[in-house]
C-alpha cells in the first residue's frame, strides 16, 4: 500500500484491509469485486491484483508460508528488486539492498556522484555498492538508509548536513554542494487526453461498465465514456446510436485527473434516459457505493 502512497493516506485502508483479510489464505481466496472495493481510492490498482496473485502463489507453492530466499521472493507476482530487498533484509536480516529514491539520493551525495539516479545502470551500481558494505545488522542498515534519506538527507530542500551522522565521510558535504545532487535525466512531458463521460440514469439506476482486463485501471468499473471533448449535440447523437433515448439533460461538469504519464481532461454529462439499455450494468446508488470499485478519476463525478 505504501508504494506511491503516503503513510497518512494508507492508515485507514490498512486497518480495514487486515480486518477483512487477516491472513494470506483469505486474501488468496477473496472475490475480486470485494478486493477492489477494499482498495477503492488508493489508486494504482495493479498493486492489489498482484497482491492477490502473490498470496495465491504462496498458498499453492509454499503451503501458505512466506518464502525466505531472495530469488523466491523476487519471483512472486508484484514484487520487484526493491520490495524483495526490503523484505529479505528487514524481515530475515539478509544483506539484500532495498534501493529506492531515498537511498539513491543518500548514496549519490555520499559519493558526490553526478550519475543520473533514474537510469537503470545507476541503480544497479548503487545496489552492488551497498551489497558490498552490509553489516551483520542488515535490517537495521536498510531501515537506517531509508530514514536518513526521508528525514535528514531529504529531497526538494536543503539537507541537514550539520545534523547528519554521515557528514565526516560524505563527499558531497566535504567536497561539493550536496543540494545539487542527485541528478536526474530531463523529464518527458505528460500526455494530455480529452474524455467525455456519461453519467446516465434511469428510474434511480445508473449505467456502469467494466474497463478492459489489461491496461490503465484494468478490470475496474467506470461510467461510459468516449475519447474527445464532445459537445452536447455530438453526445446525444452517440447515445441514440447506441439505442439510448435521452429524456432530460441535467447538467455538465468538468474534471481533471492526473496519472503518472497522462492527464485526463474530462467533461461529464448527466442525463436521464428512457430505458436502461445500451449494454451497460445499471446499478442503484447503494449498489455503486457498496459493490462497485470506481477509480478516483470517475468517482469525482459521483457526488452522493
Amino acid at each position: 500500500m505504501l508504494q506511491q502512497t503516503r503513510v497518512e493516506a494508507v492508515k485507514g485502508y490498512y486497518s480495514r484491509f487486515l480486518a477483512a483479510l487477516p491472513d494470506i489464505r483469505s486474501l488468496a481466496e477473496c472475490d475480486d469485486e470485494v478486493l477492489h472495493k477494499l482498495w477503492e481510492g488508493l489508486g494504482y490498482y495493479s498493486r492489489v491484483r498482484n497482491l492477490k496473485k502473490c498470496a495465491q502463489v504462496i498458498v499453492n507453492q509454499y503451503g501458505g508460508v512466506f518464502p525466505r530466499e531472495y530469488a523466491q521472493v523476487l519471483s512472486l507476482p508484484g514484487i520487484g528488486p526493491y520490495t524483495a530487498g526490503a523484505i529479505c533484509s528487514i524481515a530475515f536480516n539478509q544483506p539484500t539492498p532495498a534501493v529506492d529514491g531515498n537511498v539513491l539520493r543518500v548514496v549519490s551525495r555520499l559519493r558526490n556522484d553526478p550519475a543520473p539516479i533514474d537510469l537503470p545502470e545507476t541503480k544497479q551500481n548503487v545496489t552492488e555498492f551497498l551489497a558490498g558494505i552490509y553489516p551483520p545488522q542488515a535490517g537495521d542498515f536498510t531501515q537506517a538508509l531509508m530514514e536518513l534519506g526521508a528525514t535528514v538527507c531529504g529531497p526538494n530542500r536543503k539537507p541537514d548536513c550539520e545534523g547528519c551522522p554521515c557528514k565526516t565521510f560524505c563527499l558531497a558535504f566535504l567536497e561539493g554542494d550536496p543540494q545539487s545532487l542527485p541528478v536526474k535525466s530531463p523529464k518527458k512531458g505528460r500526455r494530455s487526453e480529452n474524455l467525455t463521460v456519461f453519467i446516465l440514469s434511469c428510474d434511480g439506476r445508473f449505467a456502469l461498465e467494466k474497463r478492459p482486463d489489461r491496461g490503465l485501471l484494468a478490470g475496474l468499473w467506470q461510467f461510459p465514456n468516449l475519447p474527445g471533448d464532445l459537445d452536447t449535440g455530438e453526445a446525444l447523437t452517440v447515445l441514440r446510436a447506441k439505442g439510448l433515448h435521452p429524456r432530460e439533460l441535467f447538467r455538465e461538469s468538468r474534471k481533471t485527473h492526473i496519472f503518472t504519464h497522462i492527464q485526463w481532461n474530462m467533461k461529464g454529462i448527466y442525463l436521464e434516459v428512457e430505458a436502461p439499455t445500451g449494454g451497460f450494468q445499471w446499478m442503484t446508488p447503494e449498489e455503486i457505493n457498496m459493490q462497485a470499485a470506481l477509480p478516483t478519476a470517475f468517482r469525482q463525478f459521483w457526488e452522493r
